[in-house]
């Protein structure tokens, strides 16, 4: 999936002042909303890192952030009429080519991996604390789509979930972003079992990555069987909270992981608030949890993508002029596992290129 990136002038720019590629859009609304443009290229910061971007990942929250839906994502910093990043993209690897004066964890020259804000662009601008050393054993490729959805599921797997070894593990949505790093990571802590809920055309990939069981959504409801889970995470999932408390084990954990579904207003935020006001009623613990963007995390992950424990399963690869297509295919639920973009290939894994 290659085409060429057409710059458009955007904006006028002193006469030498540094410029590049990018994706950028000016309003919410469709993925057709986002466009190719050239534009300034951004300078770091005291906290932050320069980094010249070889590739970029797309997930949910990419399309949360272009179409600005829930509404209520609005009032939580991502800008109210307009999205307050006009470069849009989020997940991202490269070189780091400046730092900024408070910056002692990273050089110029590293290969790093982490949250930008802005990455689909041929640089971007990211806080140190939101990026890690990419391990030598690392293809760009699977480093660029793997710290946003990556580190939730380790959240949601340690901090939230207290994932112990050998408890029985349900993830729902687990053919997803998150929900394949999900899978993986369970099994590298120690889980007993790990059932995975996908649908009939993405059972083989949750097999392939280490799933031991696999519940076919489209065939059966997951409370169709008499298992019980010490700990169900739900990945934007829509199942209603009873079916998932008759799957718990009485001491179980359910940790509801993004909102899907429901209005425009609140999306499925709405479930993970009433998981939340439920859970002193009921035996089995329910909560729900934002992720927490910290370095400490993306290195945690990074010994675990070093390791061979975790491999990023990228779906589709697709050039940074292909934005716009690669999100309206996330939009149509043809994708699986992670999209990458292909920013600068030059320093690709030819394996994987």
């Amino acid at each position: 999936m290659t085409s060429t990136l057409l710059h458009r002038p955007d904006a006028p720019t002193e006469p030498d002042a540094p410029v590049m590629a990018a994706i950028v859009q000016d309003r919410y609304g469709p993925p057709e909303s986002l466009r190719p443009a050239t534009v300034p290229r951004p300078v770091v910061g005291p906290d932050q890192v320069l980094v010249a971007v070889h590739a970029a990942g797309i997930d949910r929250g990419t399309w949360h952030l272009a179409t600005g839906r829930p509404y209520v994502a609005r009032l939580a910093g991502i800008g109210l009429r307009r999205p307050k990043n006009r470069v849009a993209g989020r997940d991202v690897a490269g070189r780091v080519v400046a730092v900024g004066d408070g910056v002692s964890r990273f050089a110029a020259g590293d290969e790093v991996f982490g949250i930008a804000e802005g990455s689909f662009a041929t640089y971007a601008v990211a806080d140190a604390d939101k990026l890690a050393l990419r391990p030598a054993a690392v293809a760009v490729e699977a480093a660029a789509v793997a710290a946003t959805s990556g580190i939730t599921a380790l959240q949601a797997l340690t901090e939230v979930g207290r994932l112990a070894p050998g408890q029985r593990v349900l993830v729902i949505g687990a053919s997803g972003g998150v929900g394949t790093f999900a899978v993986q990571l369970a099994k590298a802590l120690g889980a007993g079992r790990v059932t995975a809920v996908a649908g009939t055309a993405n059972a083989e990939l949750v097999r392939a990555i280490g799933a031991d069981e696999v519940i076919d959504h489209r065939r059966e409801h997951i409370d169709a069987r008499s298992d019980r889970y010490d700990l169900v995470v739900d990945i934007g999932g829509r199942n209603p909270l009873r079916r998932l408390l008759r799957v718990l084990a009485p001491t179980g954990t359910l940790v509801i992981v993004g909102g899907e579904g429901g209005n425009r207003v609140t999306g499925g935020a709405g479930r993970q608030l009433r998981g939340l006001l439920l859970s002193p009623f009921v035996r089995p613990r329910l909560t729900a949890f934002i992720s927490r963007e910290h370095h400490e995390s993306m290195d945690a992950l990074a010994r675990h993508l070093a390791d061979g424990s975790v491999v990023p399963a990228i779906g589709a690869r697709w050039d940074l002029a292909q934005v716009p297509a690669a999100l309206r295919a996330l939009e149509s639920g043809v994708t699986s596992g992670k999209s990458l973009v292909l920013v600068d290939d030059t320093d690709a894994d030819p394996a994987t290129a």
